[in-house]
């Protein structure tokens, strides 16, 4: 039976916080904290774009069962391995996914995408330079692999390889690749360099290919408050909510709207939310600070 090569690709373009076993990997802050109306803005994208979204089903006794009986059937075969260990990746069964990326790579050590995807497991287990090495890797085979320019850039622009982020980002662009995490990740660096113009027209490239995920509505709301444009900002941060409604930066900002405005009373109680779905998230905290009393409400 044929088996055809997988890549192990986020379940989403713009996936969700890591769940389960699954590491939280926290981005740097992405120079997207700018001073407007003296306020900070709350815009920085918080969670990894290239964290599995788990399902746990992939991992299931009958999945499992079935693709071991492939490899059975075809034990020299590369690409059984290659497509049990992408199961075993989206279940949460890094060690297990590795070993199987391993042996599919000892079959065919030009099996490239087997290189990208035991990359994006040591990405989830919290090992960024095996994962830039394993890009790498399958780079050298094949130049012209948009997902694992995406994924080795995305590494970099969260190592503050800022440079190097962008030149993956753009190669894959040139290379007309569908994921809309090329144009994200390049929009948030144009944010870093203050080139807001060129980071909406990105941002809005990337919700043209997946728009139903929250990340680039947020992103896009940015550029458009650092250019002082409050409305298009509002209904960004507004859809991405939206969308997903438990995400803790899109309330932030909504809230840092609503607080441009001077409307504290919602302002507070948006933040308040946020800081309720992640009582971690800074920008939620000190917009709860900073509009509490104002507010009228002396606590949460």
């Amino acid at each position: 039976m044929a088996v055809k090569t997988t890549a192990l690709s986020p379940a989403a373009r713009f996936s969700s916080m890591p769940v389960g076993r699954t590491r939280q990997i926290m981005c740097l802050r992405s120079g997207v904290a700018l001073l407007l109306a003296g306020l900070t803005l709350a815009g920085c994208q918080t969670q990894s774009t290239d964290v599995i979204r788990l399902d746990r089903a992939q991992g299931s006794e009958q999945n499992i069962a079935s693709l071991s009986s492939v490899i059975n059937s075809n034990p020299q075969d590369p690409e059984g391995y290659n497509v049990r260990g992408t199961a075993y990746g989206r279940a949460g069964e890094f060690r297990k996914a590795v070993d199987d990326f391993n042996r599919a790579l000892q079959l065919n050590p030009r099996l490239y995408q087997a290189y990208a995807n035991r990359a994006l497991v040591y990405r989830n287990m919290g090992k960024p330079a095996d994962a830039v090495n394993d890009y790498n890797a399958a780079l050298q085979i094949n130049p012209n692999y948009d997902v694992a320019l995406i994924g080795r850039g995305n590494i970099y622009r969260q190592a503050g390889r800022i440079n190097e982020a962008f030149s993956d980002f753009n190669r894959a662009i040139q290379l007309e690749t569908t994921d809309g995490r090329a144009w994200h990740n390049r929009g948030l660096i144009y944010q870093i360099r203050g080139q807001h113009n060129q980071a909406i027209e990105d941002f809005s490239k990337a919700i043209s290919l997946s728009p139903s995920s929250p990340e680039p509505y947020n992103g896009r709301g940015v550029s458009y408050l650092a250019l002082n444009d409050d409305e298009n900002a509002f209904a960004d941060f507004n859809h991405a909510i939206d969308l997903d409604d438990k995400r803790a930066e899109s309330w932030a900002n909504q809230a840092l709207v609503y607080e441009r405005r001077g409307d504290m009373v919602k302002a507070f109680k948006s933040y308040n939310h946020a800081a309720r779905l992640d009582p971690n998230y800074k920008p939620a905290q000190d917009g709860v600070a900073r509009t509490r009393s104002a507010s009228g409400n002396s606590g949460a």
